[in-house]
């Protein structure tokens, strides 16, 4: 397996506009964070998780082949604005997305000119595909087991595929969907920012769930300038818990 991340950072990316915080002005190319999505490449099949504002130009440096499914995690305009930009990889066939119910009905109401009776040439030709949570699904033969969580409180999908789980705008995970999440090589999980926040775990709250969920090694996503510059804050985490960023690939 694969893993690219497209982008890292949370709803407003890094830097933030108007801001001058020390993050916000880093030379560091890993302060600058683009909105959160990864992009899996296994046995043979690429998988999307989110589609963001900046899929675009995250995607423009990857090789051109055709896309197998997408994961939608939510519906927040972070992780579902660029689906628009899905329109080329089109011409390779048409585009499966996978999400819940409450997802997928915001996605017609949002993009209604991709789902009507009689859509004009040239959209992106996307499949909504609800998916439940109790069992996993398949992609082109990759099982897929959709990880219920908690944002704020709109229920909201993480994903593991085989060894990798993907969770992002994490605020709580109900207890029996921890199961789920048992011997991960790599768990991808939403770390926000230091103090406590609404609708997003902070940096302890994510070390916590990292301590039980046991996986061999973790990378924090969505996380915002008030995180702290990344070189500094990587300094402070445990041995196998790591800051992720724009670019980083995985390959295990």
């Amino acid at each position: 397996m694969k893993v690219k991340f497209l982008g890292t950072g949370t709803s407003t990316g890094n830097p933030e506009i108007g801001c001058r915080c020390e993050v916000c002005t880093s030379n560091d190319k890993k302060d600058r964070r683009l909105r959160a999505s990864v992009l899996i490449g296994v046995n043979g099949k690429r998988i999307l998780i989110d589609c963001g504002p900046d899929f675009r130009e995250q995607i423009l440096g990857e090789e051109f082949t055709k896309i197998h499914g997408v994961l939608i995690t939510h519906e927040h305009y972070d992780h579902v604005g660029g689906l628009d930009d899905l329109r080329p990889y089109c011409k390779l066939g048409d585009i499966e997305i996978y999400s819940n119910k409450i997802a997928l009905d915001s996605l017609r109401a949002r993009i209604p000119y991709c789902f009507n009776n009689h859509p004009y040439p040239g959209i992106p030709v996307l499949h909504l595909n609800e998916v439940a949570s109790d069992k996993p699904f398949l992609i082109e033969g990759v099982e897929v087991l959709p990880i219920n969580i908690i944002h704020y409180k709109l229920p909201i999908y993480g994903y593991r595929i085989q060894d990798f789980a993907y969770l992002t705008d994490v605020k709580h995970i109900p207890e029996e969907e921890y199961d789920k999440l048992k011997n991960l090589e790599v768990l991808v999980i939403d770390a926000l920012r230091i103090k406590e926040h609404l609708s997003h775990e902070n940096l302890e709250q994510a070390l916590e769930n990292i301590r039980r969920i046991a996986p061999q090694k973790a990378y924090l996503i969505h996380m915002s300038h008030q995180i702290g510059l990344h070189a500094e804050v990587q300094k402070d985490l445990p041995e196998n818990v790591f800051l992720s960023y724009d670019g980083l690939e995985l390959e295990f």
